[in-house]
């Protein structure tokens, strides 16, 4: 008989439906180490976490256990754009080359800074290829980017910019604010919210962070060459492992570099608290306004991908993932996040004042149901 692990934390009782599934997940979906967290009218009315966070050693996942989050990443520098907006000193709809002038080389001129946050740029995947040394330089992929040439008219068709995103949206907030995106979410989200996620891991924190297991393979797994490309930046690195096995993103360098699509490091109770942060009363207030939520959650790309696997319902906001069943449904129309490969996901609602973390080390392909069977557990435990 097979031990389960002891489940650690703290859950509201009106919440305990979430401790349930966190726990069924361990029984019978194959979770090795995870955590969920969930706050609701700027409250924490669920933070669990349990099993192994190592597998080589055998180290326990506790409470400030990080992880990877892959795409989630998106989400994080999503927020950040919109404080910019806010502030003042960023407009989505003006032309990229605002910002950052060297962009509009080889029919990009006309692109609006939107565009790079919906998907919609036609630059999932560069021609040239990129090593890695390269890649966590950050400029050689800037001066690449520029060079190239969309893969289709933008503005005519969405393909997900896996990879991408982190540089074409990271280098817009560069060149506004003078940090990289990294530095600026420290500087004006993680440290005043008291977070632990990061992009671009300090090396005092490496021995915390959760190593990741590989998904099992796909009985039909989506190749396309495009996507293929852009997900391993022109193969710098393997994606979500190796030959061998090995998850590329438990790499310590790249850990600390802070690959901006993809590279931020959170604990889920972190992830929670961000989105939560933007939309209730956590720390000094909500870091969103109503126009800038009334914003986030239109619908801007949904359907059939250029480059993708077969469309199952998602739809893209400015830098969000949405509400989007059946894949990822989130709480309903008012929800904006985004989930990251291998089944982590974190996101807001406006309408429940919902900040939602789940952070996983057992990787997962398509139809992984772990986190959508915790979001269905938090909609109910809301409606009773």
């Amino acid at each position: 008989m097979v031990t389960q692990p002891q489940i650690h934390g703290e859950v509201d009782s009106r919440f305990g439906r979430v401790a349930d599934v966190f726990r069924d997940n361990f029984a019978t979906r194959g979770e090795v180490g995870a955590a969920v967290a969930v706050y609701v009218g700027g409250r924490k009315v669920v933070d669990l976490y349990g099993g192994i966070a190592d597998t080589r050693t055998g180290r326990a996942w506790d409470a400030r256990t990080p992880a990877v989050v892959f795409s989630c990443t998106k989400g994080i520098l999503a927020i950040c754009a919109y404080l910019l907006v806010q502030q003042g000193r960023l407009d989505l709809d003006a032309p990229v080359t605002r910002y950052w002038p060297e962009f509009g080389q080889h029919g990009k001129a006309d692109i609006p800074v939107r565009w790079l946050l919906t998907h919609q740029a036609g630059l999932p995947a560069l021609d040239r290829g990129l090593t890695l040394d390269e890649v966590l330089a950050w400029d050689p992929v800037i001066k690449v980017i520029e060079a190239q040439a969309p893969l289709w008219q933008p503005g005519t068709a969405h393909g997900y910019h896996s990879m991408t995103y982190g540089w074409l949206v990271g280098e817009v907030i560069r060149r506004v604010t003078g940090q990289p995106p990294g530095a600026f979410f420290h500087d004006t989200v993680a440290q005043p919210l008291g977070l632990r996620t990061w992009l671009g891991l300090p090396a005092t924190e490496r021995d915390t962070v959760a190593w990741d297991l590989a998904p099992p393979p796909e009985a039909d797994p989506f190749v396309d060459p495009v996507a293929e490309r852009g997900i391993t930046m022109g193969g710098a690195f393997a994606f979500p492992a190796d030959a061998d096995g090995l998850v590329s993103f438990n790499d310590p360098a790249i850990q600390a570099a802070g690959i901006p699509g993809a590279g931020a490091v959170s604990t889920a109770e972190s992830l929670a608290r961000l989105y939560a942060a933007c939309v209730s009363d956590v720390g000094d207030g909500p870091l969103l306004s109503g126009a800038s939520v009334d914003d986030a959650v239109v619908v801007r790309a949904r359907g059939q991908q250029r480059h993708g696997p077969p469309d199952t319902g998602q739809r893209w906001g400015s830098g969000f993932l949405l509400h989007s069943p059946p894949a990822r449904p989130l709480l309903g129309e008012r929800s904006f996040g985004h989930d990251g490969a291998g089944g982590n996901l974190a996101f807001a609602d406006a309408r429940h004042q919902v900040g939602f973390g789940y952070v996983i080390n057992q990787m997962r392909g398509m139809g992984d149901e772990r986190a959508n069977r915790l979001t269905a557990a938090v909609h109910a435990c809301l409606d009773d």
